[in-house]
């Protein structure tokens, strides 16, 4: 932002430490996967001395090998927390995964921080997903500003991609996105491509060179001053319609000179409010230099332009019974309330939590009132319990530099919370407080799986708790009908992820199974049915015989009996015995082997012996009559079917409607969902949609959103429910 020659980085290896709220600059990388974030974030921790030139701190950790997993998929798959000092302040930058399935832990770096740095490849351009988080960001008025990286690929147009950054993210504003720098280029190779060696300040007007491997600063020369005259001034125009200063506009068109000071002060207020949103490059530095192109900018910019943590607006609080509570504020003596906004396992530390705190300061050794409630969709179970806080740390890749203490508004690991989950508020014992949870997505995509091993089954339950507490965009479901263990997932990434760590991590194997809709049975008309056990095979002998009639009821009645026996031909303690056996029978099936239900059971007559009638044999009787009757009549199949609803982008509605109705999906209404955005409608059996998470994906090029409802059972087309009637028969 002021485009100085340089500044004094923090020393590598030591943890910066923030005293107060004003010294405290929280970001969030945002970006598609391969934009550069990761790299990004390495070049900042180099350019303020966090790590040395090979990308190590003191003690040999590195930024880079924080995770198995992510080295293995050359990926970023969790959200992480690199803390570096700069003019005094310490800036936390939250580096998120940029893929689809990972969206989950961009929720939590968007909570934890108070700005977002979007950044952009110049070889790839801007991905659909990328616009929707500008757009989620803009309505909260979230602080943002644009890097663009791979500024050295061959194909990479700095102009284009601003220009192409304008239409995607400026809205009805275009000149509120404009760059602050021009990238300088060297001589074009054989290839016909020209280096980046630097760059131009458009608002003082130097150049910052690294052809010397070093970053120095000149004046432009002759042929450089008309390449950012045109750039310049828009750039002033754009920041000067920002300014609270009515009058500047005037005396600009007027012909007067505004002071470079002035348009700097400006600008940075423009850029805290979420009004300006600032285009900046960054490059790999030349060979020998310790800074990359646009990382001290980067930081001014950070440190000068985004807001302090007083400067945002906490989330609300409540008591943890609903009660209403004082708006929190950014106060280190005041009451205490942070968020765990990650959950996470140290293999030498044990449980870690990444926490941010809104208000009052968080200190070792201190006993903090755990809350968590209303979040049983995202696994937690209601829980208000007491914690002793471990020790406080800031991380460097696998390293966790201590802290003396967490104020308000910075981020900390916490050791040892063994109850806390991700979502979870940390306040103080006598005063207990409850975070309002921020919107995470809802997992659609199903995994059925199996223990491996006996010895796994024994940890499976530990090691898929442990999962649920640590991702919140996971949810784990026993079903009662088709007694499947199933992990709900964003994606197969995020499924693939999640047991890896699950055999890694927590030691237990586990197979996918396929994943089994919860189907019912049905009977299709009236039908007659006789049961009959009799056997005597010496001593106590059983005797039961029923005759019963069946009729089908509406979907969703379940199932009903009626006893009109007279004369005592079953006696009144077998009724029931009629009626258990018959129901137990139906919750086996008796066509496929799914429940039967949505049926009537009228008990007419039947015959009981004085000695070897029993309640087991009446028992036997009342499912006999059952599978009888079914013999009798067509059964149908029920599949389940939901309610879809998928936002999509306008461009895409037509593929998605005609996807759907492939799927043997009813659209049932579609509605407009902002300026370019439709909500479609639809009603889908639940076996066309299992990895419909997947597919819309794909469809959408990641744009789409869907959530689905139960809405009812109903008959299954005859020819599907054949399929499924001989692989039954068949043991399949």
């Amino acid at each position: 932002m002021s485009e100085k020659t340089g500044t004094r980085p923090g020393a590598a290896g030591r943890a910066p430490t923030a005293g107060h709220p004003t010294a405290v600059r929280n970001v969030v990388l945002v970006g598609h996967s391969g934009s550069g974030k990761t790299t990004l974030v390495e070049a900042l921790a180099l350019a303020s001395g966090a790590i040395n030139r090979a990308g190590r701190v003191e003690d040999g950790g590195s930024l880079s090998d924080y995770d198995e997993i992510e080295h293995r998929r050359q990926r970023s798959v969790q959200l992480s927390l690199v803390p570096v000092e700069w003019e005094g302040a310490r800036i936390n930058v939250l580096d998120t995964p940029g893929y689809a399935d990972f969206v989950g832990e961009l929720r939590a770096g968007l909570r934890a921080a108070d700005a977002a740095l979007f950044v952009v490849s110049a070889a790839d351009g801007v991905a659909g997903a990328t616009r929707t988080v500008w757009n989620e960001c803009a309505a909260v008025g979230m602080p943002r500003a644009l890097v663009i990286t791979h500024l050295e690929a061959a194909r990479a147009d700095f102009d284009a991609m601003t220009e192409l950054c304008r239409d995607a993210f400026g809205g009805d504003d275009p000149d509120a996105v404009l760059p602050l720098y021009l990238p300088l280029y060297g001589t074009p190779g054989a290839d016909g491509h020209a280096p980046v060696r630097g760059l131009i300040g458009l608002l003082t007007q130097r150049v910052f060179d690294y052809a010397s491997g070093e970053r120095t600063e000149r004046e432009p020369t002759a042929d450089e001053l008309p390449v950012i005259a045109e750039a310049r001034g828009r750039l002033i125009e754009g920041i000067i319609a920002e300014s609270e200063d009515e009058t500047l506009m005037d005396r600009y068109l007027g012909g007067e000179e505004i002071d470079v000071k002035t348009l700097i002060g400006d600008l940075e207020t423009a850029v805290a409010r979420g009004t300006f949103h600032p285009v900046l490059a960054a490059a790999p530095a030349p060979d020998g230099s310790r800074q990359g192109l646009g990382t001290v900018e980067l930081l001014d910019l950070i440190t000068r332009g985004f807001p302090t943590p007083a400067e945002r607006e906490a989330p609300e609080v409540t008591g943890t019974d609903g009660s209403p509570r004082p708006p929190l504020t950014c106060d280190p003596a005041g009451p205490l309330a942070a968020e765990v906004v990650k959950t996470s396992s140290d293999p030498y530390v044990g449980r870690l939590s990444l926490v941010r705190i809104f208000s009052g300061t968080l200190r070792p050794d201190e006993t903090v009132h755990v809350s968590g409630h209303g979040l049983e969709d995202r696994g937690h179970e209601d829980h208000d319990v007491e914690e002793r806080v471990g020790a406080l740390s800031a991380p460097f890749g696998k390293q966790q530099r201590p802290l003396p203490q967490a104020v308000a508004g910075d981020l900390a690991c916490v050791a040892k919370l063994t109850r806390a989950e991700t979502g979870d508020t940390l306040s103080a014992k006598d005063t207990p407080l409850l975070m309002t949870p921020w919107a995470m997505p809802d997992p659609q995509l199903p995994v059925a799986i199996r223990a491996h091993s006996k010895a796994d089954e024994d940890k499976l339950s530990h090691g898929l708790a442990r999962l649920v507490a640590e991702d919140p965009t996971m949810r784990l479901e026993h079903h009662p009908h088709t007694r499947q263990v199933v992990l709900w997932c964003l994606g197969e990434a995020h499924a693939d992820v999640a047991l890896e760590r699950l055999r890694t991590r927590y030691g237990v194997q586990v197979d996918t199974v396929t994943h089994k809709v919860s189907l019912r049975e049905t009977f299709a008309g009236t039908a007659p049915g006789r049961g009959r056990h009799v056997k005597q095979s010496g001593g106590h002998g059983q005797f039961a015989i029923c005759e019963i009639e069946v009729e089908p009821l509406p979907g969703g009645t379940g199932i009903e009996f009626a006893d009109k026996v007279v004369g005592g031909a079953v006696p009144r303690q077998f009724i029931p015995s009629v009626e258990k056996g018959i129901r137990a029978q139906a919750a086996l099936g008796v066509a496929a082997g799914y429940p039967l239900t949505d049926f009537r059971v009228t008990l007419l007559d039947g015959k009981a012996h004085a000695v070897d009638s029993s309640d087991a044999a009446f028992q036997t009787a009342g499912a006999l009559a059952l599978r009888d009757a079914a013999a009798q009549c067509r059964i149908d199949l029920l599949e389940p079917v939901a309610e879809v609803t998928v936002l999509i982008p306008d461009e895409f509605v037509g593929p998605v409607m005609s996807d759907l109705s492939g799927r043997r999906g009813r659209v049932v209404g579609t509605e407009q969902s902002g300026a370019d955005r439709t909500l479609v409608r639809a009603e889908v059996p639940e076996t066309e949609i299992g990895r419909y998470a997947v597919d819309l994906r794909s469809l959408s090029h990641g744009t789409g959103q869907f959530s689905r409802t139960y809405l009812r059972h109903e008959p299954m087309p005859p020819q599907l429910a054949g399929k499924l009637r001989e692989q039954a028969e068949n043991g399949a």
